[in-house]
């Protein structure tokens, strides 16, 4: 595994430099934030879709969220680290490295893609034991496969999208990320509603649209005259996909904890029945969004960090983590603003059960609260994995979820009756903590020598 850099470092005054950052993290998170709010989006689309169909299905939609969303955190873990290998090599100006770190990293998410779809299908028959309602597990298992199929297109195009992000093509990963949007809208209405394949038609658009971005990306690569420094030849071996494997473990697991931990609220959320699960996927479909922003910029701070990493520009490291605070706190202060003042036109766009919307409401003033937390954490984590620091921040993010934010949801959710709303309470207190030790590690990492 490759050891953060924790070499104290001569840092100048950082006000010229933090300044000089906000404008390259801005043209990089900004294309880094529309290309993954297209993958949300494909949810959005799925949850509007769904929604006339009923509570139930709705419900059955946010039973597999939940379970996705560990899946495709521990993945993302792997899809970090081709990242960082990606733009470590960008920023040694070696097109051969890149070209290494990619195509190791394609067979990595092939096969990080198709196990993970394989556990998906092997966690199923475990729902009826962990509580869920029966009327919603009846209905479910052909959107359940459907999903888990789609893991493994999703994987691989957003290996490939890597490759655009870090060379500086992120308006090119853009477009390709939303030819799935596009293709999704009228499959999702012709499979559901036109072919009257219910849930099952929702899944299978979303294999689709996902398959044509990455079919997109392949001929990009493969044609593209920019793409050709990267498409030499090069060896790769199982000691390069090994070595990119030990490095995305603790990121598998530290993404996975945080997945995983907020996958249990939503089991949770099915505890509490079909009317706060459905709530619950409402939310999820459209914070999910919101999350994109300090995903975002997690990754714009990761690119960032990496590339000056990789050029032997240490100096930089801590003016690019300040204006990516600056950056991310004031977009997350108006994405809780549109929580708070339009949570309610929010859910009743999504579901006509009116208790559902008053429990939708209640959950958007909730992830209102943390979205400031929510992006200061993010951002650290993506800074310290550009510097390679996987293990120690992986550890960080387990203690917060696990032995701290989930007892406290059930506490609160249900030894203290709060409900819904108590069992999102628990979780913020992971966050709170998350983002508050994230940063003192990156600053402890850059600490500048003492003088002599």
């Amino acid at each position: 595994m490759t050891a953060p850099h924790t070499t104290p470092i001569n840092t100048p005054p950082v006000a010229d430099s933090t300044r000089a950052e906000i404008w390259p993290l801005i043209k990089l998170a900004v294309p880094l934030m529309a290309g993954l709010a297209a993958a949300l989006l494909i949810g959005v689309v799925d949850t509007a879709m769904i929604s006339p169909l009923g509570t139930v299905p709705l419900a059955a939609a946010g039973i597999t969220t939940a379970v996705l969303i560990i899946m495709i955190s521990a993945l993302w873990g792997l899809i970090t680290v081709i990242s960082v290998q990606i733009s470590q090599g960008e920023g040694a100006g070696d097109p051969k490295r890149v070209a290494r770190a990619l195509r190791s990293g394609l067979l990595l998410c092939a096969l990080g893609g198709g196990g993970g779809g394989l556990l998906m299908l092997a966690i199923y028959p475990l729902l009826g034991p962990l509580g869920q309602p029966a009327e919603v597990l009846a209905i479910l298992l052909p959107y359940w496969v459907s999903m888990a199929v789609w893991i493994l297109p999703f994987t691989l195009f957003f290996g490939l999208k890597s490759l655009f992000d870090a060379v500086e093509w992120p308006w090119v990963a853009v477009g390709l990320s939303y030819i799935g949007v596009v293709v999704n809208v009228p499959a999702n209405y012709t499979f559901i509603h036109i072919l009257d394949l219910g849930l099952l038609g929702a899944g299978l658009a979303s294999i689709l649209s996902q398959c044509c971005s990455l079919a997109a990306a392949v001929v990009v690569l493969l044609r593209a005259p920019g793409m050709a420094p990267y498409r030499q030849k090069v060896a790769v071996a199982w000691a390069d996909v090994w070595d990119q494997l030990k490095q995305g473990l603790p990121l598998c697991l530290g993404y996975a904890g945080e997945g995983g931990a907020y996958a249990v609220i939503g089991l949770m959320m099915g505890w509490l029945g079909a009317e706060a699960l459905a709530a619950h996927q409402i939310v999820n479909a459209l914070a999910g969004v919101a999350y994109m922003i300090p995903l975002g910029m997690a990754g714009a701070a990761s690119i960032r960090v990496g590339q000056a990493v990789g050029g032997t520009r240490l100096t930089r490291l801590r003016p690019i983590l300040k204006a990516s605070f600056v950056l991310v706190t004031l977009w997350q202060i108006v994405a809780a603003a549109v929580f708070v003042f339009g949570g309610r036109w929010l859910a009743q766009a999504m579901s006509s059960d009116p208790a559902v919307v008053e429990l939708a409401t209640l959950l958007f003033l909730m992830v209102a609260l943390l979205q400031v937390a929510d992006g200061i954490q993010g951002t650290a984590l993506g800074a310290l994995r550009g510097m390679s620091d996987n293990t120690w921040p992986s550890l960080i993010t387990l203690a917060a979820y696990w032995p701290l934010a989930l007892p406290a949801s059930y506490l609160l959710g249900f030894v203290l009756g709060f409900g819904a709303v108590g069992v999102w309470m628990g979780y913020m207190l992971g966050l709170a903590v998350a983002a508050i030790v994230l940063p003192l590690r990156f600053w402890r990492l850059t600490a500048p020598k003492p003088s002599a």
